[in-house]
């Protein structure tokens, strides 16, 4: 059997499991904070974080950072569970930072207790002056050296509310000439009055600080691989000092960085991607431009590509800018033999053929030819169909093999060789057919060098269609020194109004997904009413 190449996440997993760690036992989490929606970065954390519990047959909770009342909202956590669930995974139970808020009050206090924390009444800019510099040691605080009596009615009386936000905080009291910056008194708690809290209400008004609330969270909820991006690394060693204070030496998380995912002409900033939606730059949290998973549904992506996509792209401890065509590849891969192929004229103009008689037809077309199984439909065909604007040139070199006067010849996509006569002055082409060359009939299996797309006028739909393109213009708008909004690429959506389409695509619902023949992919949006469907571009048939 071939050796399975893991990743050094899962080498670290499978080496723990053999030394015995934790009495081999895996658990890991999934920790966002509910201040906004997921983008395409988490969902790299989320196959990570879920992937590996199940892999090794472990648990994988979800568990909400909710230390910060000022930021956060039911409705984000509303949209991160269902996104989780969309991409496939399902978490085992669901828990809070806010859990944990009296576990963390009191462990604070013992903190204060041994020696090891201190309340500070400085600002917040004079504490950030004197931490000093990476060559520069720091200069303790005046209340550094505080009797602990003192300190701990301080505090207790900090989440009375008896102070108000900013006066004062609680610090770490380990080293302000520390190497490592993080060391340097680093804050535990700060006071929040003005916000309540979404589960716990007015009871708080002092919230610990992430580094202080994550390890012992992921302590006191049994976490065994605390697994995040490299921005964490420097804060590892901090992670492992405050469990270091209290934590036994039988069970100890362990945390482990991997490159975040950053993909071209794209950010995964929160602030940058709030201002587009604020600003109306954007259709909203879910526009298909964006990088949220919303966005990336409505856009018509598949959870089985985005897995596809980042188990391709793979985890290193390197950060790296990846292309988004091979995002775009993995979509265009899953969907090729999963969407039924259908005709959609977006520049459509009249085509008449002049020697055809009768009410019209119907002629049988495939879904999709890459997949036998999923079977054909009927298409109405008649005398008067829509085609490509650019199908037709009145006057066409010999390089152009569709549809032009002079004798060439042209198959409508399943129905019938046609030839143009000439376009009248009211912009209608006229043709005509040979009707023993209809498709699927012995005459049908005559050759010619072109087929055209066409939909039948009588039972076309009038269909919105939205073209995407990448929403910035530059490679890399992380890295751009100016305003982002100045490489805003003003062609990254264009709608068009009057498109044509097949009959059955006036039925769509929200979510199914086509291939128009000869464009590209596309997902039905929830615009869709009745009788008039919208369409979103999720990928084109070709990368750039």
């Amino acid at each position: 059997m071939a050796n399975v190449t893991i990743n050094f996440i899962e080498q670290i997993i499978k080496k723990d499991l053999e030394e015995g760690a934790n009495n081999g036992r895996i658990q890991t989490r999934f920790p966002p904070e509910p201040n906004g929606y997921l983008h395409i970065g988490h969902a790299k954390a989320i196959c990570m974080d879920f992937g590996i519990a199940k892999k090794y047959g472990g648990t994988c909770n979800l568990r909400f950072d909710d230390t910060n009342p000022v930021k956060e909202d039911v409705e984000y956590v509303d949209s991160i569970q269902e996104d989780i669930k969309w991409l496939g995974f399902q978490w085992n139970n669901i828990y809070y930072a806010s859990d944990y808020f009296e576990k963390l009050f009191e462990l604070a206090k013992r903190f204060i207790r041994e020696g090891k924390a201190y309340v500070d009444e400085q600002s917040a800019e004079t504490i950030a002056q004197q931490k000093g510099t990476p060559t520069i040691p720091g200069t303790n605080s005046p209340f550094r050296d505080r009797p602990v009596e003192e300190n701990l009615d301080l505090f207790e009386r900090m989440n009375k509310g008896e102070f108000e936000d900013g006066s004062m905080v609680l610090r770490a009291k380990i080293d302000m000439a520390h190497s490592n910056m993080h060391f340097r008194d680093p804050i535990m708690y700060r006071i929040i009055t003005t916000h309540p809290h979404h589960k716990t209400g007015t009871k708080w008004k002092v919230y610990p600080m992430y580094d202080f609330a994550h390890g012992q969270s992921d302590y006191f909820e049994g976490v065994t691989h605390s697994l995040c991006t490299l921005e964490f690394e420097v804060h590892r060693p901090l992670y492992d000092y405050f469990l270091d204070q209290f934590a036994g030496a039988d069970y100890r998380p362990k945390q482990r960085e991997f490159n975040r995912l950053n993909i071209t002409y794209t950010v995964m900033s929160k602030r940058k991607m709030l201002a587009l939606v604020k600003e109306g730059l954007v259709r909203g949290w879910d526009d298909p431009r964006m990088p949220t998973i919303c966005g990336l549904r409505r856009r018509g992506y598949t959870p089985e590509s985005i897995r596809n996509f980042i188990d391709k792209i793979g985890y290193t401890k390197y950060e790296a800018l990846n292309d988004v065509s091979l995002l775009e590849s993995a979509v265009r891969e899953d969907l090729k033999p999963k969407a039924a192929r259908v005709c959609a004229i977006m520049d459509p103009i009249k085509l008449v053929i002049d020697n055809y008689e009768g009410n019209g037809e119907m002629v049988t077309i495939e879904n999709n030819p890459d997949t036998p199984e999923s079977g054909s439909r009927e298409v109405r065909f008649g005398r008067e169909v829509w085609i490509e604007r650019g199908d037709f040139r009145k006057e066409a070199d010999k390089d152009f093999y569709r549809l032009s006067p002079g004798g060439r010849e042209v198959r409508l996509k399943g129905a019938y060789i046609i030839q143009a006569i000439g376009i009248d002055e009211n912009g209608v082409v006229h043709a005509t057919y040979d009707h023993n060359s209809k498709s699927g009939t012995e005459g049908g299996n005559r050759k010619v060098k072109s087929t055209i797309n066409w939909v039948e006028c009588g039972s076309a739909v009038d269909a919105e269609v939205r073209m995407y393109d990448r929403l910035f213009t530059e490679e890399n708008p992380s890295a751009y020194e100016g305003d982002f909004r100045e490489i805003l690429n003003p062609q990254s959506e264009t709608v068009i109004n009057g498109a044509k389409v097949e009959a059955c695509l006036g039925k769509a619902k929200a979510g199914d997904k086509f291939q128009f023949l000869k464009v590209g992919y596309f997902n039905t949006d929830y615009d869709t009413t009745e009788g008039k469907p919208v369409f979103n571009l999720t990928v084109t048939l070709k990368g750039k």
